[in-house]
């Protein structure tokens, strides 16, 4: 982040939009910078290197989820994406063209900040590939593939331990399904949800205290899973 405010650039074409999230983010502790366009978006991304992408996926001269692809190719920070589209198949697109989380519109300015302090937090960490990733009591040792409580050695299975490990490595952000399970069962189980829920369930019983009311392995409904490290 910055020396002085994090600076989190809004890419959105309505103006009402700048006019009640620039003051609710300069209220929050943050530099807010505006762009009206997926070309001055990617210009503002170049330019200021914020610390934070707020990105509508309905702008006037190119598609959001181009805008995204295109500033993955070089920018490595968080990128929230806000729209209307509801649909699932729009959210898992973007995440897995590399967004870090999804907010549907009409939000609310404290969930949307929220995203926005979850996506820094993400961002100074950096997803690691070894290493060890600490969720609740929890700690994902990578290097040793050894998952501990405490004192206690938890016994996951294979499959358990891959969908834990590839969640710590990215952790705090929102996992596609298809990103889960293409890399864990291969691309020809991408659409077999139902092989992740499973698992998912089966993980949930052996790390979480209230795994009724998971606190560690959280669902984005419709979109994948979220470890909240």
């Amino acid at each position: 982040m910055s020396a002085l405010r994090p600076q989190i650039l809004v890419i959105d074409d309505e103006p009402q939009i700048h006019r009640f999230l620039s003051p609710a983010l300069d209220a929050a502790g943050y530099d807010a910078r505006r762009a009206d366009s997926g070309q001055e978006g990617l210009r503002g991304i170049a330019l200021w290197s914020p610390d934070a992408v707020v990105l509508d996926l309905g702008l006037p001269d190119m598609d959001g989820k181009e805008v995204l692809r295109r500033a993955r190719e070089f920018y490595e920070g968080p990128i929230i994406v806000l729209s209307a589209r509801d649909k699932e198949a729009e959210k898992i697109a973007a995440l897995d063209l590399g967004a870090n989380d999804y907010v549907e519109k009409p939000f609310g300015v404290g969930e949307l900040l929220a995203r926005i302090r979850a996506g820094l937090r993400q961002g100074a960490l950096r997803p690691v590939a070894s290493g060890v990733v600490t969720a609740g009591e929890v700690s994902i040792d990578l290097d040793r593939r050894l998952v501990t409580r405490g004192e206690e050695r938890l016994k996951l299975r294979p499959k358990e331990y891959d969908v834990l490990a590839y969640l710590a490595r990215n952790a705090g952000k929102v996992v596609s399904h298809t990103e889960l399970l293409t890399a864990i069962w291969g691309r020809a189980h991408a659409d077999d949800v139902q092989y992740l829920r499973v698992v998912i369930g089966q993980l949930r019983h052996k790390i979480e205290v209230d795994p009724a009311h998971p606190a560690l392995v959280l669902t984005e409904a419709g979109v994948g899973y979220r470890l909240d490290a």
